[in-house]
Protein backbone atom coordinates (compact mmCIF):
# COMPACT_ATOMS: atom_id res chain seq x y z
CA UNK A 1 0.00 0.00 0.00
CA UNK A 2 3.18 2.26 0.82
CA UNK A 3 4.72 2.09 -2.42
CA UNK A 4 1.03 2.37 -4.23
CA UNK A 5 0.42 5.99 -2.23
CA UNK A 6 4.08 6.81 -3.25
CA UNK A 7 3.60 5.90 -6.57
CA UNK A 8 0.79 8.07 -7.01
CA UNK A 9 1.81 10.81 -4.94
CA UNK A 10 4.88 11.13 -7.58
CA UNK A 11 2.85 10.55 -10.78
CA UNK A 12 0.72 13.83 -9.09
CA UNK A 13 3.61 15.95 -8.99
CA UNK A 14 5.09 14.84 -12.23
CA UNK A 15 1.54 16.00 -13.72
CA UNK A 16 1.49 19.17 -11.63
CA UNK A 17 5.57 20.03 -12.86
CA UNK A 18 4.62 19.11 -16.59
CA UNK A 19 1.53 21.19 -16.11
CA UNK A 20 3.80 24.50 -14.80
CA UNK A 21 4.97 26.94 -17.53
CA UNK A 22 2.38 25.80 -20.04
CA UNK A 23 -0.22 28.13 -18.85
CA UNK A 24 -1.80 30.82 -20.93
CA UNK A 25 -0.13 34.09 -21.31
CA UNK A 26 2.90 32.20 -19.25
CA UNK A 27 6.45 33.70 -21.02
CA UNK A 28 8.54 30.88 -21.99
CA UNK A 29 11.93 32.44 -22.44
CA UNK A 30 11.77 35.46 -19.26
CA UNK A 31 11.44 34.33 -15.65
CA UNK A 32 8.70 33.84 -13.72
CA UNK A 33 8.14 31.96 -10.30
CA UNK A 34 6.66 28.55 -10.46
CA UNK A 35 3.27 30.41 -8.47
CA UNK A 36 2.92 32.69 -6.27
CA UNK A 37 3.19 36.58 -6.59
CA UNK A 38 6.59 38.55 -7.60
CA UNK A 39 7.73 41.87 -7.68
CA UNK A 40 11.38 43.46 -7.07
CA UNK A 41 14.26 41.86 -8.10
CA UNK A 42 16.86 41.75 -4.96
CA UNK A 43 20.34 40.67 -4.46
CA UNK A 44 21.59 40.21 -7.55
CA UNK A 45 24.74 38.95 -7.33
CA UNK A 46 27.32 36.33 -8.96
CA UNK A 47 29.34 33.52 -6.98
CA UNK A 48 31.26 30.28 -8.36
CA UNK A 49 29.27 30.32 -11.36
CA UNK A 50 26.05 30.95 -10.38
CA UNK A 51 23.79 33.83 -10.45
CA UNK A 52 21.39 34.50 -8.06
CA UNK A 53 18.14 36.15 -8.23
CA UNK A 54 16.51 36.43 -5.46
CA UNK A 55 12.95 38.55 -5.36
CA UNK A 56 10.42 39.87 -3.33
CA UNK A 57 7.39 37.17 -3.20
CA UNK A 58 4.48 36.12 -1.23
CA UNK A 59 4.94 32.41 -0.69
CA UNK A 60 0.97 32.04 0.49
CA UNK A 61 -1.05 33.65 -2.21
CA UNK A 62 -0.60 35.55 -6.14
CA UNK A 63 -1.44 38.83 -5.10
CA UNK A 64 0.76 41.02 -2.73
CA UNK A 65 1.45 40.84 0.72
CA UNK A 66 3.61 38.77 3.44
CA UNK A 67 6.91 39.85 1.60
CA UNK A 68 9.58 37.74 1.71
CA UNK A 69 12.32 36.97 -0.60
CA UNK A 70 12.42 34.48 -2.59
CA UNK A 71 15.48 32.23 -4.64
CA UNK A 72 16.26 30.92 -8.31
CA UNK A 73 20.04 30.34 -9.54
CA UNK A 74 20.98 30.42 -13.09
CA UNK A 75 24.60 29.43 -14.84
CA UNK A 76 23.63 31.12 -18.11
CA UNK A 77 21.11 33.99 -17.11
CA UNK A 78 18.55 32.22 -19.44
CA UNK A 79 17.65 29.11 -18.05
CA UNK A 80 16.33 28.84 -13.71
CA UNK A 81 16.16 26.56 -10.85
CA UNK A 82 13.83 27.75 -7.94
CA UNK A 83 15.20 27.17 -4.70
CA UNK A 84 13.26 27.50 -1.21
CA UNK A 85 12.37 30.65 0.07
CA UNK A 86 15.49 32.35 1.56
CA UNK A 87 14.35 34.73 3.82
CA UNK A 88 11.03 35.02 5.45
CA UNK A 89 8.65 37.43 6.84
CA UNK A 90 8.44 36.68 10.58
CA UNK A 91 7.48 38.16 14.15
CA UNK A 92 5.65 41.02 12.00
CA UNK A 93 8.23 42.22 9.97
CA UNK A 94 7.98 41.95 6.06
CA UNK A 95 11.23 41.19 3.81
CA UNK A 96 11.23 44.57 1.55
CA UNK A 97 13.87 45.28 -1.54
CA UNK A 98 17.07 45.23 -0.68
CA UNK A 99 20.69 43.58 -2.25
CA UNK A 100 23.20 41.20 -1.98
CA UNK A 101 27.09 41.48 -1.34
CA UNK A 102 30.05 39.00 -1.28
CA UNK A 103 32.28 39.26 1.54
CA UNK A 104 35.19 37.98 -0.21
CA UNK A 105 37.71 39.40 2.36
CA UNK A 106 35.58 38.82 5.48
CA UNK A 107 35.07 42.01 6.95
CA UNK A 108 31.70 41.53 8.52
CA UNK A 109 33.04 38.43 10.32
CA UNK A 110 30.50 35.91 9.07
CA UNK A 111 33.47 34.05 7.39
CA UNK A 112 35.31 34.30 3.86
CA UNK A 113 32.90 34.72 1.13
CA UNK A 114 30.45 34.98 3.09
CA UNK A 115 26.45 36.02 0.80
CA UNK A 116 25.42 39.23 3.02
CA UNK A 117 21.95 40.05 2.19
CA UNK A 118 20.89 43.80 2.99
CA UNK A 119 17.24 44.52 3.25
CA UNK A 120 14.72 46.47 4.54
CA UNK A 121 12.65 45.17 7.46
CA UNK A 122 9.19 46.93 7.18
CA UNK A 123 6.20 47.32 9.52
CA UNK A 124 2.80 49.65 9.31
CA UNK A 125 4.70 52.37 11.26
CA UNK A 126 8.44 51.64 10.52
CA UNK A 127 11.34 50.52 8.12
CA UNK A 128 14.89 49.61 8.98
CA UNK A 129 17.73 48.45 7.60
CA UNK A 130 19.28 45.25 8.57
CA UNK A 131 21.43 42.02 7.22
CA UNK A 132 21.39 38.50 6.84
CA UNK A 133 24.42 35.84 5.76
CA UNK A 134 24.87 32.70 4.46
CA UNK A 135 28.00 30.33 4.28
CA UNK A 136 26.30 27.83 1.80
CA UNK A 137 26.33 29.82 -1.29
CA UNK A 138 22.64 31.23 -0.70
CA UNK A 139 21.04 28.26 0.09
CA UNK A 140 20.40 29.25 3.79
CA UNK A 141 20.57 32.59 5.76
CA UNK A 142 20.80 33.56 9.60
CA UNK A 143 19.63 36.28 10.15
CA UNK A 144 21.71 38.92 11.92
CA UNK A 145 21.13 38.89 15.93
CA UNK A 146 22.04 42.71 16.13
CA UNK A 147 19.74 44.19 13.54
CA UNK A 148 18.43 46.48 12.44
CA UNK A 149 22.22 47.66 11.63
CA UNK A 150 20.17 51.21 10.28
CA UNK A 151 17.48 52.50 11.83
CA UNK A 152 16.25 56.53 11.74
CA UNK A 153 13.36 55.45 12.91
CA UNK A 154 10.92 56.56 9.77
CA UNK A 155 7.99 54.62 8.26
CA UNK A 156 9.69 55.37 4.74
CA UNK A 157 13.39 54.50 4.74
CA UNK A 158 13.85 51.76 2.07
CA UNK A 159 15.37 49.27 -0.30
CA UNK A 160 19.57 49.38 0.38
CA UNK A 161 21.69 48.92 -2.33
CA UNK A 162 25.16 47.95 -0.95
CA UNK A 163 28.63 47.12 -3.34
CA UNK A 164 32.18 47.86 -1.86
CA UNK A 165 33.99 50.56 -2.85
CA UNK A 166 37.56 49.62 -3.87
CA UNK A 167 39.60 52.66 -3.73
CA UNK A 168 38.65 53.77 -0.03
CA UNK A 169 38.50 49.65 0.91
CA UNK A 170 35.05 50.04 2.49
CA UNK A 171 31.24 49.56 1.78
CA UNK A 172 29.03 52.01 0.28
CA UNK A 173 25.35 52.08 0.75
CA UNK A 174 22.66 53.61 -1.27
CA UNK A 175 19.14 53.64 0.36
CA UNK A 176 16.46 55.70 -0.61
CA UNK A 177 14.02 58.65 1.10
CA UNK A 178 11.01 57.77 -0.87
CA UNK A 179 8.85 61.09 -0.06
CA UNK A 180 11.51 63.37 0.10
CA UNK A 181 13.15 61.94 -3.28
CA UNK A 182 16.15 61.11 -2.11
CA UNK A 183 18.52 58.56 -2.66
CA UNK A 184 20.99 59.12 0.92
CA UNK A 185 24.80 57.51 0.89
CA UNK A 186 26.25 55.70 3.88
CA UNK A 187 29.91 53.79 4.29
CA UNK A 188 30.66 50.96 6.65
CA UNK A 189 33.98 49.00 7.14
CA UNK A 190 32.61 45.67 8.26
CA UNK A 191 28.52 45.82 6.76
CA UNK A 192 26.93 46.47 10.49
CA UNK A 193 27.69 49.83 11.47
CA UNK A 194 26.85 52.74 8.90
CA UNK A 195 27.84 56.12 8.59
CA UNK A 196 26.29 58.69 6.61
CA UNK A 197 28.37 60.44 3.77
CA UNK A 198 25.99 62.14 1.46
CA UNK A 199 22.50 62.99 0.09
CA UNK A 200 21.23 63.33 -3.44
CA UNK A 201 18.27 64.85 -4.80
CA UNK A 202 15.29 65.38 -5.50
CA UNK A 203 16.16 66.34 -8.94
CA UNK A 204 15.11 64.76 -12.27
CA UNK A 205 11.67 62.90 -11.85
CA UNK A 206 9.88 63.70 -8.59
CA UNK A 207 5.91 62.77 -9.35
CA UNK A 208 6.47 59.60 -7.56
CA UNK A 209 8.15 58.76 -4.17
CA UNK A 210 11.68 57.05 -5.02
CA UNK A 211 12.72 53.39 -4.36
CA UNK A 212 14.90 50.94 -5.38
CA UNK A 213 18.60 52.80 -6.19
CA UNK A 214 21.45 51.53 -7.12
CA UNK A 215 24.67 52.81 -8.24
CA UNK A 216 27.44 51.06 -10.57
CA UNK A 217 30.52 52.13 -13.02
CA UNK A 218 29.17 51.54 -16.58
CA UNK A 219 31.78 51.75 -19.47
CA UNK A 220 31.98 54.31 -22.14
CA UNK A 221 31.60 52.53 -25.45
CA UNK A 222 34.68 52.59 -27.41
CA UNK A 223 36.72 53.77 -25.19
CA UNK A 224 38.66 52.46 -21.83
CA UNK A 225 36.67 55.05 -19.54
CA UNK A 226 33.80 54.66 -17.06
CA UNK A 227 31.15 56.70 -15.60
CA UNK A 228 28.90 56.15 -12.30
CA UNK A 229 25.00 55.84 -13.07
CA UNK A 230 22.90 56.10 -10.51
CA UNK A 231 19.48 54.50 -11.08
CA UNK A 232 15.72 55.29 -9.01
CA UNK A 233 12.43 54.12 -9.23
CA UNK A 234 9.18 56.40 -9.40
CA UNK A 235 5.96 54.67 -8.40
CA UNK A 236 5.56 52.95 -11.96
CA UNK A 237 8.52 53.96 -13.71
CA UNK A 238 12.27 54.31 -13.95
CA UNK A 239 15.33 57.16 -14.28
CA UNK A 240 18.89 57.18 -14.03
CA UNK A 241 21.79 59.82 -13.47
CA UNK A 242 25.05 59.53 -14.95
CA UNK A 243 28.43 61.69 -13.78
CA UNK A 244 31.24 61.04 -10.95
CA UNK A 245 31.36 58.90 -7.54
CA UNK A 246 34.49 60.20 -5.25
CA UNK A 247 32.93 57.91 -2.03
CA UNK A 248 31.45 60.43 -0.64
CA UNK A 249 28.29 61.91 -3.25
CA UNK A 250 27.51 61.48 -6.47
CA UNK A 251 27.34 64.31 -8.99
CA UNK A 252 24.91 64.41 -11.74
CA UNK A 253 26.54 65.28 -15.26
CA UNK A 254 23.42 65.21 -16.95
CA UNK A 255 20.96 68.00 -18.01
CA UNK A 256 18.70 68.52 -14.50
CA UNK A 257 15.89 69.95 -16.76
CA UNK A 258 15.36 66.21 -18.68
CA UNK A 259 14.25 63.25 -17.60
CA UNK A 260 15.99 60.06 -18.59
CA UNK A 261 14.50 56.64 -18.55
CA UNK A 262 15.85 52.53 -18.76
CA UNK A 263 12.32 52.41 -19.98
CA UNK A 264 10.12 54.17 -22.00
CA UNK A 265 6.94 51.44 -21.97
CA UNK A 266 4.00 50.52 -19.55
CA UNK A 267 5.49 48.14 -17.44
CA UNK A 268 9.04 47.81 -16.22
CA UNK A 269 10.19 48.34 -12.41
CA UNK A 270 12.55 48.77 -9.66
CA UNK A 271 15.56 47.29 -11.90
CA UNK A 272 18.91 46.66 -10.47
CA UNK A 273 22.33 45.49 -11.62
CA UNK A 274 24.33 42.34 -10.96
CA UNK A 275 28.15 43.68 -10.27
CA UNK A 276 30.80 41.05 -9.89
CA UNK A 277 29.82 39.10 -13.39
CA UNK A 278 32.38 37.64 -15.93
CA UNK A 279 30.30 40.24 -18.45
CA UNK A 280 32.43 43.36 -19.19
CA UNK A 281 29.76 45.80 -17.71
CA UNK A 282 26.51 45.39 -15.42
CA UNK A 283 23.65 43.54 -16.35
CA UNK A 284 20.19 44.70 -15.18
CA UNK A 285 17.09 42.97 -14.49
CA UNK A 286 13.77 44.82 -14.07
CA UNK A 287 10.17 43.81 -12.92
CA UNK A 288 7.56 43.62 -15.66
CA UNK A 289 4.24 45.19 -14.30
CA UNK A 290 3.14 48.50 -13.15
CA UNK A 291 1.46 49.26 -9.72
CA UNK A 292 -1.28 50.86 -10.84
CA UNK A 293 -2.92 47.56 -11.96
CA UNK A 294 -0.15 44.70 -10.59
CA UNK A 295 -2.85 43.09 -9.00
CA UNK A 296 -5.13 42.32 -11.34
CA UNK A 297 -3.15 41.03 -14.07
CA UNK A 298 -5.15 37.90 -15.54
CA UNK A 299 -2.36 35.53 -14.83
CA UNK A 300 -2.49 32.05 -12.60
CA UNK A 301 -0.96 30.63 -10.43
CA UNK A 302 2.03 32.78 -10.69
CA UNK A 303 2.11 37.09 -11.11
CA UNK A 304 4.46 39.08 -13.04
CA UNK A 305 7.79 38.64 -15.03
CA UNK A 306 11.39 39.12 -14.94
CA UNK A 307 13.28 41.71 -18.12
CA UNK A 308 15.95 39.52 -20.14
CA UNK A 309 19.06 40.56 -18.58
CA UNK A 310 20.24 43.47 -19.66
CA UNK A 311 23.86 44.51 -20.33
CA UNK A 312 24.94 48.28 -19.43
CA UNK A 313 27.07 50.59 -21.48
CA UNK A 314 27.37 53.94 -22.04
CA UNK A 315 26.93 56.82 -25.44
CA UNK A 316 27.42 60.60 -25.43
CA UNK A 317 24.87 61.57 -28.10
CA UNK A 318 24.31 65.34 -28.70
CA UNK A 319 26.26 65.97 -25.36
CA UNK A 320 23.84 63.72 -23.18
CA UNK A 321 25.05 60.66 -21.42
CA UNK A 322 22.50 57.74 -23.00
CA UNK A 323 22.37 54.61 -20.94
CA UNK A 324 22.27 51.81 -24.33
CA UNK A 325 20.85 48.39 -23.04
CA UNK A 326 21.12 44.99 -25.23
CA UNK A 327 20.37 41.62 -24.47
CA UNK A 328 22.77 38.90 -23.62
CA UNK A 329 23.64 37.32 -26.94
CA UNK A 330 22.92 34.00 -25.65
CA UNK A 331 19.66 34.37 -26.16
CA UNK A 332 19.99 33.35 -29.68
CA UNK A 333 20.93 30.02 -28.73
CA UNK A 334 16.85 29.15 -28.33
CA UNK A 335 16.58 30.36 -31.48
CA UNK A 336 14.71 27.97 -33.93
CA UNK A 337 12.63 28.09 -37.24
CA UNK A 338 13.61 31.97 -38.91
CA UNK A 339 11.07 34.08 -41.70
CA UNK A 340 13.10 36.66 -43.22
CA UNK A 341 12.63 39.26 -46.28
CA UNK A 342 14.38 42.08 -47.48
CA UNK A 343 13.53 45.41 -49.28
CA UNK A 344 9.59 45.82 -49.01
CA UNK A 345 7.62 48.41 -49.72
CA UNK A 346 4.53 49.00 -47.88
CA UNK A 347 1.66 51.29 -48.29
CA UNK A 348 -1.52 50.88 -45.75
CA UNK A 349 -1.17 47.31 -44.72
CA UNK A 350 0.63 44.21 -45.73
CA UNK A 351 0.75 41.03 -43.66
CA UNK A 352 3.92 38.97 -42.30
CA UNK A 353 3.89 35.15 -43.41
CA UNK A 354 4.07 33.93 -40.12
CA UNK A 355 2.50 32.96 -36.84
CA UNK A 356 2.76 33.04 -33.32
CA UNK A 357 3.36 34.51 -29.96
CA UNK A 358 6.87 33.09 -28.83
CA UNK A 359 9.12 34.90 -31.53
CA UNK A 360 12.31 37.22 -31.68
CA UNK A 361 12.33 39.93 -34.66
CA UNK A 362 14.37 42.36 -35.93
CA UNK A 363 13.46 44.82 -38.26
CA UNK A 364 15.07 47.92 -40.31
CA UNK A 365 12.99 50.41 -41.92
CA UNK A 366 12.56 54.00 -43.74
CA UNK A 367 9.48 55.35 -41.81
CA UNK A 368 7.42 57.46 -44.29
CA UNK A 369 7.63 61.05 -43.80
CA UNK A 370 3.82 61.70 -43.92
CA UNK A 371 1.94 59.08 -41.48
CA UNK A 372 2.37 56.25 -39.29
CA UNK A 373 4.12 53.32 -39.97
CA UNK A 374 5.58 50.13 -38.11
CA UNK A 375 3.84 46.96 -37.35
CA UNK A 376 1.21 44.79 -35.30
CA UNK A 377 1.50 42.05 -33.93
CA UNK A 378 -1.10 39.47 -31.96
CA UNK A 379 -3.78 40.43 -34.51
CA UNK A 380 -6.74 38.45 -34.68
CA UNK A 381 -10.36 38.71 -33.42
CA UNK A 382 -10.10 42.49 -34.07
CA UNK A 383 -7.16 42.95 -31.54
CA UNK A 384 -3.36 44.20 -32.14
CA UNK A 385 -0.73 45.52 -30.65
CA UNK A 386 0.66 48.46 -32.58
CA UNK A 387 4.33 49.42 -32.40
CA UNK A 388 4.82 52.50 -34.90
CA UNK A 389 6.84 55.75 -35.80
CA UNK A 390 5.21 59.17 -36.21
CA UNK A 391 7.71 60.60 -38.78
CA UNK A 392 5.90 64.23 -38.50
CA UNK A 393 6.60 64.60 -34.61
CA UNK A 394 9.45 62.56 -34.46
CA UNK A 395 8.32 59.98 -31.83
CA UNK A 396 7.91 56.24 -31.17
CA UNK A 397 4.15 55.07 -29.86
CA UNK A 398 3.47 51.34 -28.37
CA UNK A 399 -0.27 51.39 -28.55
CA UNK A 400 -2.04 48.25 -26.55
CA UNK A 401 -5.55 50.41 -26.34
CA UNK A 402 -6.57 47.67 -29.42
CA UNK A 403 -5.73 44.83 -27.08
CA UNK A 404 -7.91 42.76 -24.43
CA UNK A 405 -8.17 45.01 -21.33
CA UNK A 406 -11.57 43.95 -19.78
CA UNK A 407 -9.96 42.76 -16.40
CA UNK A 408 -8.96 45.95 -15.05
CA UNK A 409 -10.11 49.83 -16.31
CA UNK A 410 -6.50 51.05 -15.30
CA UNK A 411 -4.97 48.96 -17.71
CA UNK A 412 -7.19 49.71 -20.36
CA UNK A 413 -6.39 53.38 -19.66
CA UNK A 414 -2.43 53.45 -19.61
CA UNK A 415 -2.58 52.25 -23.05
CA UNK A 416 0.25 54.07 -24.65
CA UNK A 417 3.73 54.67 -24.27
CA UNK A 418 5.23 57.68 -26.37
CA UNK A 419 8.75 59.24 -26.56
CA UNK A 420 10.65 61.22 -29.14
CA UNK A 421 13.32 59.29 -31.13
CA UNK A 422 15.08 60.84 -33.76
CA UNK A 423 16.34 59.33 -36.82
CA UNK A 424 19.91 60.96 -38.12
CA UNK A 425 20.04 58.55 -41.32
CA UNK A 426 16.25 58.10 -41.81
CA UNK A 427 15.88 54.75 -40.66
CA UNK A 428 14.53 53.28 -37.48
CA UNK A 429 16.25 49.76 -36.05
CA UNK A 430 13.66 47.78 -33.81
CA UNK A 431 14.68 44.27 -31.72
CA UNK A 432 11.67 43.32 -30.52
CA UNK A 433 10.79 40.20 -28.03
CA UNK A 434 7.43 38.32 -28.10
CA UNK A 435 7.02 36.36 -25.29
CA UNK A 436 3.32 35.31 -24.69
CA UNK A 437 2.19 38.45 -22.68
CA UNK A 438 5.54 40.60 -22.71
CA UNK A 439 7.17 42.77 -25.16
CA UNK A 440 10.43 43.98 -25.14
CA UNK A 441 11.45 46.55 -28.01
CA UNK A 442 15.08 47.61 -28.06
CA UNK A 443 15.48 50.99 -30.49
CA UNK A 444 18.64 51.54 -32.07
CA UNK A 445 21.15 48.96 -30.34
CA UNK A 446 19.30 50.11 -27.42
CA UNK A 447 19.47 53.54 -27.09
CA UNK A 448 15.96 53.74 -26.07
CA UNK A 449 14.20 50.57 -24.93
CA UNK A 450 9.73 50.08 -24.91
CA UNK A 451 8.25 47.08 -22.72
CA UNK A 452 4.28 46.57 -22.15
CA UNK A 453 2.34 43.88 -20.99
CA UNK A 454 -0.72 42.51 -23.71
CA UNK A 455 -2.75 39.83 -22.60
CA UNK A 456 -3.73 38.25 -26.12
CA UNK A 457 -5.73 34.91 -27.04
CA UNK A 458 -3.80 32.02 -28.78
CA UNK A 459 -5.15 32.90 -31.75
CA UNK A 460 -4.64 36.19 -31.95
CA UNK A 461 -0.74 35.79 -33.28
CA UNK A 462 -0.56 37.11 -36.46
CA UNK A 463 1.77 40.14 -37.94
CA UNK A 464 1.07 43.40 -40.16
CA UNK A 465 3.56 46.10 -41.46
CA UNK A 466 1.60 49.28 -42.14
CA UNK A 467 2.14 52.66 -43.38
CA UNK A 468 -0.97 54.75 -43.35
CA UNK A 469 0.18 57.90 -45.75
CA UNK A 470 2.98 57.45 -48.00
CA UNK A 471 5.21 54.08 -48.38
CA UNK A 472 7.64 53.15 -45.98
CA UNK A 473 10.89 50.72 -47.35
CA UNK A 474 11.48 47.92 -44.58
CA UNK A 475 15.04 47.27 -45.43
CA UNK A 476 14.78 43.82 -43.74
CA UNK A 477 12.55 41.79 -41.52
CA UNK A 478 13.84 38.89 -39.36
CA UNK A 479 11.65 36.74 -37.09
CA UNK A 480 12.56 33.39 -35.15
CA UNK A 481 10.88 30.89 -33.31
CA UNK A 482 12.07 31.21 -29.42
CA UNK A 483 12.89 28.01 -27.74
CA UNK A 484 11.01 26.74 -24.12
CA UNK A 485 13.94 27.25 -21.48
CA UNK A 486 11.35 25.41 -19.62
Amino acid sequence: MKKIIFFLLLLSNQIYSQELYKEKYRPQFHFSPAKNWMNDPNGLVYFNGEYHLFYQSNPFGNQWGHMSWSHSISKDLLHWQQLPVALKEENGIMMFSGSAVMDEKNTSGFGKNAMVAIYTGHTDTLQTQNIAYSNDAGRTFTKFNNNPVLNLRQKDFRDPNVFWYEKNNDWIMCVSHPNEHQIEFYQSKELKDWKSLSVFGPVGDTSGVWECPDLMQVSIEGTKEKKWVLFTSQNSTMQYFVGEFDGTRFINENPTNKIFKQDYGTDYYAAVAYHNTPYKNPISIGWLNNWNYANDIPTTPWKSVMSLPRELSLKKINGEWILIQTVLQNIKTLRSSAKSFSNKIVSKQSPVNFKGNVFEAEILFQPSAKGESGIKLAVGNNHYLKISYDALNQRMIVDRSQTNSSFNKTFASINKAISKIQLPDGKLKWHIYFDKSIVEIFVNDGEAVFTTQVFAEENENSVQLFSTKGKSKFEYVNIWNIKSIW
